[in-house]
């Protein structure tokens, strides 16, 4: 998760990149409930700001859900929106992670400002928002190195059971 961005612009090629590995990210049956909007311009990126820390990213992919193209489970009725744009935001995290991208994933930002400002239908549901960049790397921490997994995460043992 990166928390701190230069100002140089994600180049077209790499968004259009990272954009393709959501649209082809699987979702359940296939209904692709996800709608981005790309944030990149002041105005835009002002928009976001009034609901979330973006930390000066110069993108922001405002990951949506469409309620209605979503599939539903039929035992229970779970609408899997949120599950299927989880997974999109997933695939554009790890295709821009390659580029050689940061990112950082928020779900701390206040969806009515976000509903408002997007003039979203209420049937598209803001999930998350991707923030995509050139990481600074003088702000990069030892907290944020790969070997921190062994002191940060629950050993499998605490997370896995077999039967």
């Amino acid at each position: 998760s990166v928390r701190s961005y230069t100002n140089e612009k994600v180049s077209k090629e790499d968004l259009q990149l990272i954009l393709e590995a959501g649209r082809v990210a699987p979702t359940g049956k296939n209904a692709q409930p996800q709608r981005l909007i790309v944030a990149e311009s002041d105005e835009a990126l002002a928009k976001i700001k009034k609901a979330a820390r973006i930390y000066d990213a110069p993108t922001a992919i405002l990951v949506c859900a469409d309620t209605n193209e979503a599939w539903v489970r039929p035992y229970d009725g779970k609408n899997i929106a949120d599950i299927d744009a989880s997974i999109v935001t997933t695939h554009m995290m790890l295709q821009a992670t390659e580029l050689g991208l940061g990112t950082v994933w928020v779900c701390w930002f206040d969806p009515a400002v976000i509903r408002e400002e997007f003039k979203l239908a209420d049937n598209i549901v803001p999930v998350n928002i991707l923030l995509v960049g050139h990481a600074n790397e003088e702000e990069v921490t030892p907290a944020m190195e790969p070997e921190r997994h062994s002191r940060l995460r629950k050993p499998l043992s605490d997370t896995v059971t077999y039967e």
